[in-house]
């Protein structure tokens, strides 16, 4: 009874020295627990990053209208600029015209001094024939053929002052450009207005006159068609206006042709760009050394007005939300990065810290430089291996917003 009684006073007595080295022990084991497990993962910065595209010109030409601004919301399909296309090569196929217009229109008088000694000759044959039922034969023939002459020296005069007036009204178009820039005076617009106005009142008379010519057309073949059932049509007519008559087709389907082409040059045909995707319109940027792509108060690189060429950027489109983050695993740390694994991502704001699992989605093949905002020291260039990691659904983030990132 002394003996147990004497250990258990030995040990009421030690036990309060020996716990607190008790403790100490074991919080050093796990201390190096904790230490061995944070050994085994890693931590690193990402940003998330969305797809952003250049709205690029498709065509030469001018910029009509961009209908956005800079950080607007857009649509899949939503109409963002409008381009007028550019008129230098139908300025060269417009003086093509001119010139096979003018050759129609000398085919047409020389149609017209072949028709008047034709016509002189059946006039003064028609003396020796038997009855005057032949004469006016003949006189209705001729009457069918100077209408339809008269139509194609009409058709040939308006064509080459359609082609005029539209020059005319792109001429208009430029002094009201440069008169908004005060480059010219207000008279060279009146000018420029009366010239126009002026050919457009002749296109208007003369379009008047074509309707007469085919309505006189149409009655003198009338009356040709009811004179030839009374009687048999003389077969020296034919014969005699044969060679016009094919003369005259010829110079109709050269003029039908003129005239489709002439019909699309005057279409003023526009090219619409739409935005790729659901997104928001940011700043474009120009190449390094580019500054004067930038102006004061904006950022998009082309205004109405100005002209583009094919292929040059007129805005950037940003998606509303990043679809994945960008990160760079050092070197040490390369052995553990694997496609496919699980990560943590870490996002806080203030003081409110949110905490989702993700997976990476590929890994790049090379080290690269990162970003300078991932740089520990501002004056010394770091590199890794670039990890694409997929933003799970409900997570929101911001393009460019940093994200912590740790392994599972």
């Amino acid at each position: 009874m002394t003996r147990i009684g004497s250990k258990s006073y030995w040990f009421r007595r030690l036990y309060p020295r020996f716990l607190p080295i008790l403790v100490w022990l074991g919080t050093v084991a796990c201390v190096v627990a904790l230490f061995q497990r944070r050994a085994e993962r890693f931590e690193i910065l990402g940003f998330a990053q969305g797809q952003v595209r250049h709205v690029k010109a498709t065509s030469p030409g001018r910029l009509k209208s961009v209908s956005v601004q800079l950080f607007k919301k857009v649509s899949l399909g939503d109409t963002v600029a409008v381009i007028d296309t550019m008129l230098d090569n139908e300025l060269l196929l417009e003086g093509q015209l001119k010139a096979q217009l003018d050759t129609a229109r000398a085919e047409v008088e020389h149609l017209m001094a072949q028709l008047v000694p034709t016509q002189e000759s059946m006039l003064a044959e028609a003396a020796n024939l038997e009855t005057n039922k032949v004469e006016a034969q003949r006189r209705y023939a001729v009457d069918v053929e100077n209408a339809r002459v008269r139509i194609l020296e009409t058709k040939a005069l308006l064509a080459s002052d359609r082609v005029t007036l539209e020059a005319l009204a792109m001429e208009v178009k430029i002094v009201q450009e440069l008169l908004a820039e005060e480059a010219v005076v207000p008279y060279e617009l009146q000018k420029a207005q009366v010239a126009y106005n002026t050919l457009k009142k002749k296109i208007e008379e003369n379009e008047r006159l074509l309707e007469q010519s085919e309505q006189d057309l149409k009655q003198a073949q009338e009356r040709r068609d009811e004179f030839a059932l009374l009687q048999m049509q003389h077969p020296s007519v034919g014969s005699a206006l044969e060679v016009i008559r094919k003369e005259i087709a010829v110079q109709e389907r050269l003029m039908d042709d003129l005239w489709v082409q002439l019909e699309a040059l005057e279409l003023r045909h526009t090219v619409e760009l739409k935005a790729p995707f659901d997104g928001v319109v940011v700043p474009l940027y120009g190449r390094a050394g580019e500054v004067v792509l930038r102006r004061p108060g904006e950022s998009i690189l082309c205004r109405p007005g100005e002209v583009v060429l094919a292929g040059e950027s007129i805005l950037a489109i940003a998606e509303a939300r990043p679809r994945e983050i960008i990160a760079y695993a050092t070197e040490e740390q390369i052995d553990r990065v694997q496609e496919g694994m699980k990560v943590e991502l870490i996002k806080k704001r203030t003081q409110k810290v949110t905490i989702v699992e993700s997976r990476v989605v590929h890994v790049g093949p090379t080290m690269e430089r990162k970003p300078e905002r991932l740089w520990l020291n501002p004056n010394i260039p770091e590199w890794g291996l670039p990890i694409l990691i997929k933003i799970p659904s409900g997570m929101e983030l911001v393009s460019g917003e940093l994200v912590g990132i740790r392994s599972l």
